[in-house]
């Protein structure tokens, strides 16, 4: 049996000027511009026919506070479909408060790094289907890394990088993947640095060496323009693509997009 591949919509959380919760959208991770508000928008995807849902608390980790879990239960209360939520999770109490908040997964990205049996620990309380192993990746171009592609005829490897891609780590991305998976996690969600917000499509030499890599599902993130560079994340061997300002700015429905697909042979939840 074919497995469906999965559409899913992303919101970026922080907190505005009032501190209330607010969905923003920006370019390598940075340039942040309002966009909505989190659970209009959570209730939006829902009823548009969206596989899935992401919440991400984007300055979380970085400014050293908890997911804002009273947000969580909102969305939580809009959404039907499977609900991942990430930001700021350091411990197995942190994943059990997101679910309980009512998630069903929790995306785990810097606590998991400092600490990698986090991973095991977090699988092992949970269920591998909970933990899902976020990356922020960055290209490289120099003599650091353990696993290269070919990037325009340059040799590239990817940098796994923390606090919203604020700090490099030096830990290879695909070195990393391999051993996420080694400890539990149940899925990988890749996102660029280099192609966030960009339109221009994935990155898929990083899609593809992360696919080529493990066999857990991978969720390709960063860059989608059009529903041709979710054909392109799926035949590099995603099992899932990821998008943001597609969906937000109304380019496209999610609904147009899971047909472009379906008329391409992608299988698709209709």
């Amino acid at each position: 049996m074919t497995l469906t591949k999965r559409v899913i919509p992303c919101i970026d959380v922080d907190l505005d000027e009032n501190g209330d919760a607010a969905v923003y959208t920006g370019v390598n991770f940075e340039d942040l511009e309002y966009t909505g508000d989190p659970v209009e928008l959570a209730k939006k995807y829902n009823e548009a026919g969206a596989d899935e849902f992401v919440f991400l608390d984007i300055t979380a980790s970085a400014d050293g506070r908890e997911t804002m879990l009273s947000v969580v239960e909102d969305v939580a209360d809009e959404v039907f479909i499977p609900l991942t939520v990430g930001g700021g999770i350091r411990d197995t109490d942190d994943i059990k408060e997101t679910l309980r908040a009512g998630a069903d997964k929790v995306s785990i990205n810097t606590g998991a790094l400092e600490r990698p049996a986090l991973i095991t620990e977090g699988a092992k309380a949970f269920g591998s289907q909970c933990i899902v192993i976020s990356v922020d990746a960055r290209r490289r171009f120099d003599e650091g890394g353990e696993h290269y592609v070919d990037v325009d005829g340059e040799s590239c490897w990817f940098e796994c990088t923390v606090k919203g891609g604020r700090e490099g780590t030096g830990i290879d991305v695909v070195e990393w993947a391999a051993e996420a998976e080694e400890r539990g996690a149940g899925e990988l969600f890749v996102n660029s640095i280099d192609a966030d917000g960009t339109k221009d499509g994935y990155d898929l030499p990083l899609t593809g060496a992360v696919c080529d890599a493990v066999s857990t599902p991978v969720i390709a993130s960063s860059g989608c323009g059009e529903p041709k560079h979710m054909l392109e994340a799926f035949e590099s061997g995603a099992d899932a693509a990821l998008a943001a300002s597609i969906f937000h700015f109304e380019e496209y429905t999610i609904g147009e997009v899971k047909a472009y697909l379906d008329e391409r042979g992608v299988p698709v939840r209709l």
